[in-house]
């Protein structure tokens, strides 16, 4: 697919009636001037949340004090005003290509936090991945003048925000996919999910450094270690409490966890019910077991 270049913007009237996602402008561009400079707390046209996709070449996103090469197959997430910056490096000597989505947070600021707590702020992406391929078409669309209303616009906004977090869920599933220290990082947590496990622990299991290993886990599993550690313990402590008398003092430290009340939490955290409710059913349904998409 060509993607056309150029910024399409919109600014369709508001329906008091409904509530919509709101798109603000979507486009692609190929800079190489370093003049292009954007700062996050200088900007006027917030609140946005930006995404932007890297084609070919590399940017520059600064942002927590944290400085990130953007290359090909990588995006950046930011909110607008905040503290960062993005920009052409100085020094480069190809263009930088990339598609871009900026919108509103109204209803989908829930599921952008989700996938930027999980898969952080600079997440690798193929370039056929469900979310980009529609970020493509957003494009196209855009250019050839097929975004022509607010409901239209709201669904592109909300269908991109749904497949960026789907595709966290779906990559948990695919690990023969997935690199030799993440399948290691992940075959020792499941073996030793009932002691504690530090970052560090695991990191040096793994020889990466902290930092590049909870970066890679999760941008190719969807959760972070210590999330995925939890799921573990969860689906560990479920097995339990269905399946003996234990008390839930008991279940706690055998799947790793140094309290109850610490344990109650973590499990209520992720299920929405407290062990005590999922072994008895309560007021609610007797559950088997809970799947975790």
């Amino acid at each position: 697919m060509n993607i056309p270049r150029g910024t399409y913007g919109f600014r369709f009237a508001e329906d008091t009636d409904l509530q919509l996602c709101v798109l603000f402008a979507v486009g692609s561009d190929s800079i190489t001037d370093a003049s292009y400079h954007w700062d996050g707390l200088e900007r006027t046209d917030g609140p946005l949340l930006l995404f932007q996709y890297t084609i070919s070449g590399e940017g520059v996103f600064e942002s927590q004090g944290r400085v990130h090469r953007v290359t090909a197959g990588q995006a950046f997430l930011a909110e607008i005003p905040s503290s960062h910056r993005y920009y052409y490096p100085p020094e480069s000597q190809e263009p930088w290509e990339f598609i871009f989505l900026l919108f509103r947070p109204n209803l989908v600021l829930p599921h952008w936090r989700k996938f930027l707590r999980e898969s952080g702020e600079i997440p690798d992406l193929p370039y056929e991945c469900a979310p980009i391929r529609l970020l493509r078409m957003m494009v196209t669309d855009a250019a050839a003048g097929r975004i022509t209303d607010p409901l239209m616009a709201s669904s592109c906004v909300y269908q991109f925000m749904t497949e960026l977090v789907r595709l966290q869920k779906t990559t948990l599933q695919n690990r023969e996919t997935w690199s030799e220290p993440i399948q290691q990082a992940v075959d020792f947590i499941e073996n030793n999910y009932s002691r504690m496990i530090s970052m560090d622990q695991l990191s040096e299991f793994v020889s990466l450094s902290k930092y590049h290993f909870i970066r890679r886990f999760s941008s190719t599993t969807g959760l972070t270690p210590g999330a995925y550690l939890t799921r573990i313990r969860t689906e560990k402590a479920m097995e339990l409490l269905r399946g003996t008398n234990l008390s839930v003092e008991t279940i706690s430290e055998r799947v790793g966890y140094s309290s109850g009340s610490y344990f109650i939490k973590a499990f209520r955290s992720l299920t929405g019910i407290t062990p005590g409710d999922f072994r008895s059913g309560g007021e609610s349904l007797v559950y088997r077991k809970l799947f975790f998409d």
